[in-house]
């Protein structure tokens, strides 16, 4: 297959990333596509191309991907191809192979020996200066460029095999002021865009707060201990930064682990994983058929709490985070409604002591299904670079950068205030590693960190009452605002998350609409949503505020207007932007659920006001015109006007019953989906993720 050697044309940031990290970026295409032909993690590839590819000449580009197939092809080990491999060390007498290293103890030799993954070569005798050198070897192994001897020993039980050199694959060195240096060139949204692509996805197709959900998979390389959970649908992408990203994490299946093998062997004295990695991530965490060792779950629950284990009597400490990933089967609101989102973990591991020791509940509910859109076809750090930069950062402490602006002022306890502030510690590491941050930004993290921990602890309440309930509330210094932290999904399903009424401390009244440090992507509820009913009905309607969690599920436009147009004869609908494909199918949903709630018999004329523009007017006109065709003789008769004024900006929805809807967004509130017959948010509004958007309800004179 021959790999694209250039893309259409380089994004600005592309440039920036080139300008100011020449020599340390990489085009992630190239390593999807050589992917495909070499099964080695992500960050071997990226180091080979970093070698030869860090480069935006496309002559270069084409000659270096030549090199590295060269080298992937003469040196990568093919499990299917190791006689061969082995054959050509025979009789070359000495060969390079790229492959997984693992060694051993002999105790019964008195040497260490080495067994390769895909070579099948086992026992073969390793100096002890490698494994010093390498400790990594003894614990998981390691990739590397090794020099492999063959020659016929004179003891026949002797290895014929010999290793004369071995050099892990991985970056040298970073220079660390030089890695600030160039951060400073870039600004926040800039650098989180730079933080995507560098993990593999196009920001483009990420909210802000997407964004913040996929890069809190990075703390755990950069902050010591830190203890995440993330849990959500199949399919999201969990595990792909902790199976890819970054050579000082192992990623293990959550049924696989022992005690001995994660802490230390009594027998032998031998210590764990938790000795030798950075970040170790527990995959296919969930699933009640687990069978789980409860005196691993103890000896998990001192050290996420104290990162101290037991050896006999010694007392042994590490700094490996620990990450926990699995799937979830059901709803957000089935989960609230009938139990608790720690539902699908193995039944030892539903135990509020060890679940009390996590820092940060991701909800994995909200990141959209991994899919070909996604991922990215610009430049990214070499994932290597990003690693060793990250494995740095984990000297530093950002936990207390928060308090110059902003004060906590409920009580928490010293595990919620540990859990938030090592959250806030880690997203200033990766977003602003210099420590240095408006109070804006910093507020925009401690709110996010907040959250998180909040969202372990309201589920601790659900099965143990004999945890203290708390809120989570801090002020800004500057201004005075107090702003109490919800999680989103307390916000949408108030009936089924158990809120409990505000303190007398804390008012409806204190908690400001949009803090001054909040990102219009992630805004602060002035009212909580409405819970949907199983049956339309007529309510006691008001004037009201609404905000749509952004990322959420659960939204149509039944639940979002149906209570307000019933008993209308006549809707006008005002929006600028009902011009591409999806924006007239969502018009084409709003028709279909006003014919939905009007009576057999009558009659909703829908009149819409929209906008265009000279590219899209002729295919634009066509796809209305279809729409008022097959409409016609229906309860809702369509009608349509362009509105060519360049001030027309404002979006509503106005019914003769006097209610006029005031949107942000429009009609545009879903994000994108695959649009198939299969899929349920092609048909099910409710199970498409949403934008963040505003509504208003606004009583009018009819």
């Amino acid at each position: 297959m021959t790999l694209t050697t250039v893309p259409a044309a380089h994004s600005p940031l592309d440039q920036k990333i080139l300008e100011h990290f020449h020599g340390l970026v990489v085009r992630k295409d190239l390593t999807t596509e050589l992917k495909q032909n070499a099964v080695v993690p992500t960050y071997v590839l990226e180091y080979l191309l970093g070698q030869h590819c860090a480069t935006d000449d496309p002559t270069l580009i084409a000659e270096g991907l030549e090199s590295v197939r060269r080298i992937l092809a003469k040196h990568y080990v093919h499990r299917n191809q190791a006689e061969l491999v082995k054959s050509t060390i025979k009789d070359k007498g000495t060969h390079k192979v790229i492959d997984k290293l693992t060694v051993t103890f002999n105790d019964k030799a008195g040497f260490h020996e080495v067994e390769f993954t895909n070579l099948g070569i086992k026992k073969v005798p390793i100096d002890d200066s490698y494994v010093k050198r390498y400790p990594k070897l003894l614990v998981g192994g390691i990739w590397a460029i090794t020099d492999v001897e063959y020659e016929l020993p004179v003891d026949p039980k002797a290895s014929p095999w010999q290793i004369a050199g071995v050099k892990p694959i991985q970056v040298a060195g970073v220079d660390h002021d030089a890695f600030l240096a160039g951060r400073a060139r870039f600004s926040t949204d800039e650098w989180m865009d730079v933080l995507m692509q560098s993990v593999g996805f196009n920001p483009v197709h990420f909210s802000r707060r997407a964004k913040l959900l996929t890069l809190i998979r990075l703390i755990p390389y950069c902050e010591r201990n830190y203890n995440l959970l993330e849990l959500g649908p199949k399919g999201t992408g969990k595990s792909h930064i902790f199976a890819e990203f970054s050579p000082h994490g192992m990623l293990i299946s959550g049924s696989e682990v022992t005690a001995p093998k994660l802490f230390v062997s009594n027998a032998n004295g031998k210590i764990g994983l938790v000795g030798y990695w950075d970040c170790i991530c527990f995959d296919e965490f969930a699933g009640k058929d687990k069978k789980v060792d409860k005196t691993l779950v103890d000896i998990m629950k001192n050290y996420m709490a104290n990162r101290t284990f037991s050896r006999g009597i010694e007392q042994l400490t590490a700094e490996a985070s620990m990450v926990f990933m699995g799937n979830t089967q059901k709803s957000v609101a089935y989960m609230l409604k009938h139990s608790h989102f720690y539902e699908p973990l193995p039944d030892k591991y539903i135990d509020s002591a060890f679940l009390d020791r996590i820092h940060a509940f991701n909800p994995g509910w909200e990141v959209a299904p991994v899919r070909h859109e996604l991922f990215c076809t610009g430049y990214g750090f070499v994932v290597d670079y990003i690693a060793e930069v990250l494995k740095r950062l984990r000297t530093e402490d950002y936990t207390g950068l928060y308090k110059p602006f902003f004060e906590v002022t409920s009580e928490v306890s010293t595990r919620d205030q540990t859990g938030f502030e090592k959250t806030f510690s880690g997203l200033m590491k990766i977003l602003h590693p210099n420590g240095k941050a408006t109070p804006q930004e910093i507020g925009e993290l401690l709110d996010f960190a907040m959250e998180c921990r909040r969202r372990v602890r309201e589920q601790i309440l659900r099965i143990d009452d004999t945890f203290k309930p708390n809120d989570f509330a801090y002020r800004d210094q500057q201004s005075g605002i107090e702003v109490l932290v919800l999680t989103p999904e307390e916000q949408q399903y108030p009936a089924f998350s158990g809120l409990r009424p505000l303190s007398s401390r804390t008012t409806a009244d204190d908690i400001t609409e949009s803090p001054s440090h909040q990102q219009p992507d992630a805004p602060n509820p002035v009212e909580q949503a409405p819970q949907e009913t199983p049956e339309l009905s007529t309510p006691s309607l008001k004037e009201r505020h609404l905000v749509v969690p952004e990322n959420s599920r659960g939204w149509s436009y039944r639940r979002l207007f149906g209570d307000y147009l019933i008993g209308a004869s006549g809707i006008i609908i005002r929006d600028p932007y009902i011009r591409a494909f999806h924006q007239i199918r969502n018009l084409v949903e709003f028709l279909r659920m006003v014919n939905e709630i009007t009576p057999i018999g009558d009659e909703v004329n829908v009149h819409l006001i929209t906008g265009s523009d000279q590219e899209s007017m002729e295919k634009q006109v066509e796809n209305l015109g279809q729409v008022q065709d097959s409409f016609a003789g229906t309860s809702t008769p369509f009608t349509w006007e362009i509105d060519a004024s360049p001030n027309f900006h404002a979006r509503s929805i106005t019914a003769s019953t006097g209610w006029k809807i005031t949107l942000d967004r429009g009609l545009d509130l879903f994000q994108w989906f695959e649009f198939n017959a299969f899929n349920a948010a092609a048909v099910v509004q409710e199970a498409r993720l949403v934008k963040g958007c505003e509504i208003n309800y606004i009583a009018v004179k009819p």
